[in-house]
């Protein structure tokens, strides 16, 4: 298994925007983000660390105005934390390695996947297509990327 870890050098590379969101627990603006209506075939990871996320085919149209998945490509680089913030509580997922801020996770996803709802932020990840994860260090994950029938 890869090392991910938090990179120093990737995060003095990051927008204004990126910074805000995984850096100091932002949130993007609804409809803006860059994989909202990204239908390509591949995995997301987190943008700081590298690590595998969501696999393109567990994201739906969930209607939210972030990127929404069903679940996480591998629970184990994700950690949910309690965020009583805006007055409600909630589920915040955070990149268990890079502790990237990612968005938070809902209990109103379709029933028949789970019916749970990742609601990511888009400045936190960084998409690679199917035919780069392997050159890219992610063959591991390609057949978690193709829709099961």
């Amino acid at each position: 298994m890869a090392k991910y870890e938090k990179n120093a050098d990737v995060v003095a590379t990051l927008t204004p925007e990126q910074f805000h969101v995984t850096q100091e627990s932002g949130t993007e603006r609804p409809w803006t983000g860059a994989y909202l209506d990204n239908k390509e075939v591949g995995i997301y990871v987190d943008i700081v660390s590298g690590e595998p996320l969501f696999a393109s085919a567990d994201k739906y149209e969930s209607g939210c105005g972030w990127p929404s998945f069903t679940k996480p490509i591998e629970p184990a680089f994700m950690n949910e934390l309690v965020d009583n913030s805006l007055g409600m509580t909630r589920t915040e997922v955070r990149s268990t390695h890079g502790d990237s801020h990612l968005g938070h996770v809902f209990p109103d996803g379709p029933a028949d996947r789970g019916g749970l709802r990742y609601c990511i932020n888009g400045a936190s990840l960084r998409f690679i297509a199917k035919d780069d994860m392997a050159d890219e260090g992610y063959g591991d994950y390609i057949n978690q990327v193709e829709e099961v029938l």
